[in-house]
């Protein structure tokens, strides 16, 4: 069973799927649009309620959407080659701490536009690959990410021991991560 409606109740424009699910289940979608999935049984004023009380959630996450979808509209102004060689650059200085864990072997660095994170490493492949926008950012920043993927040969996930490793080789990390944000 399944059924759709659009629903505005105190300014909150969102569409209401009812299927089934068992809790009430609110997200902001790609296009900026409010969805909410709700069970049959739960009545509409109470849906209406749920949505009105997350408002301001939904304001900032919409606001983030649209701040994101502006900014993926300016041209980033460093080459991937520029980029490339920046990162090359700061992974000499970090590969030091790490060359015992990667036999002396250096990871192989990729460039890519990508749009949510700043960097992936494939421990199996040896390969950290880099956001080319990454390059816009201070190099405090640059440092940190990639050491945040060298950290990774050493601790798949982010776990508590992975941010101790983090943390061991870079204590300011939190105030460098911060510089992402910027």
């Amino acid at each position: 069973m399944r059924s759709q409606q659009r629903r505005t109740p105190g300014g909150v424009c969102y569409e209401l799927t009812r299927k089934r699910v068992k809790n009430l289940n609110l997200r902001i979608r790609a296009d900026g649009n409010t969805a909410v999935s709700a069970p049959s049984f739960v009545p509409v004023a109470e849906i209406d309620a749920f949505v009105d009380s997350r408002a301001e959630w939904i304001s900032r996450a919409k606001r983030k959407i649209l701040e994101r979808k502006a900014q993926d509209l300016v041209p980033c102004t460093v080459s991937p080659q520029e980029a490339l060689e920046l990162f090359e650059a700061v992974s000499r200085e970090i590969f030091p701490l790490f060359a015992d864990v990667l036999q002396n072997q250096p990871p192989l660095l990729k460039v890519r536009d990508m749009k949510s994170r700043w960097g992936v490493c494939c421990p199996a492949k040896r390969r950290i690959t880099l956001a080319l926008r990454l390059a816009e950012k201070p190099r405090r920043a640059v440092e940190y990410v990639v050491l945040h993927e060298y950290a990774h040969f050493l601790q798949l996930n982010h776990s508590p021991a992975f941010w101790a490793v983090v943390e061991r080789f870079m204590p300011d990390y939190r105030e460098r991560r911060a510089l992402l944000k910027s």
